[in-house]
């Protein structure tokens, strides 16, 4: 049968690169995000037959609405083969600023509790059915804090330590967890950054190598690759040199920065 992929966050960036990569593969799609009209107008841009997807309206940061999706998803087209927890938003925090504390807050509530929102509700579905693989998109800003980015590489430092804990809880079960972190992917998310990208990757090309990954039921993969290799080396740096290697880099924008 033809397999169910699952994507939230689908309307633009990668979430939406790795739905055009499996529609092309001939998969079925069942795309969340809380444009769906976006979504849409650009399935049918792309000539994607309506017949081949389901369109949710969903907020991950919202755990009840999600639980309702899952249902709905398992009504109207059964259980996914694949769940790709892609949905994530990214700013700057200053956690000297008290508005920034709630801006840090949705950035966790959606980056982290998103991630086990968009799982949780096919866990035992998968589990009885004895397969099933569950993708959650971290980052390489994952592995090491960068000033001024706080919110975002905590979010995603959460997103791989629970995927690899759910790994080990899923071992027996038939159901695969893959972490997949993307290094810089030009997207919407990146667009505003003023600072040097090293390796930065089109979203298609990533979209190509992530889905080959979820394929091989890979545990862990940073794309690109060499984005793997810096990762592991700041992670191997003494903190005063990670820190003087970073002394004075720009940072992400906040969301009042971006507004200005």
């Amino acid at each position: 049968m033809t397999p169910l992929i699952l994507i939230t966050g689908a309307s633009s960036g990668i979430g939406q690169a790795m739905a055009l990569h499996y529609a092309r593969k001939g998969a079925r799609l069942a795309l969340t995000a809380r444009r769906t009209d976006t979504i849409k107008s650009w399935l049918d841009a792309h000539g994607i037959s309506a017949s081949s997807y389901e369109l949710y309206s969903a907020d991950v940061a919202n755990i009840d609405s999600m639980a309702t999706l899952a249902q709905d998803c398992q009504k109207r087209q059964g259980i996914p083969d694949v769940v790709i927890a892609n949905a994530g938003i990214s700013l700057g925090v200053d956690s000297s600023e008290r508005a920034d504390l709630d801006v840090m807050a949705r950035i966790l509530a959606t980056n982290v509790m998103g991630v086990a929102a968009t799982f949780g509700p096919f866990i035992n579905a998968m589990r009885a059915r004895g397969s099933g693989t569950l993708v959650g998109i971290g980052s390489v800003a994952g592995i090491r804090g960068l000033p001024g980015h706080g919110a975002y590489c905590a979010s995603k430092a959460a997103v791989i330590s629970y995927c690899e804990s759910l790994r080990g809880e899923l071992r027996t079960s038939g159901v695969k967890v893959v972490t997949i972190c993307p290094g810089y992917i030009a997207t919407p998310l990146t667009q505003n950054n003023s600072y040097r990208m090293p390796f930065l990757m089109q979203a298609d090309a990533f979209a190509q190598q992530a889905v080959r990954a979820i394929e091989a039921a890979d545990s862990y993969c940073v794309i690109p690759w060499q984005m793997g290799v810096v990762a592991k080396l700041l992670r191997m740096l003494p903190n005063a040199w990670f820190d003087k290697l970073l002394a004075g880099r720009p940072r992400k924008p906040r969301k009042t920065d971006s507004a200005q």
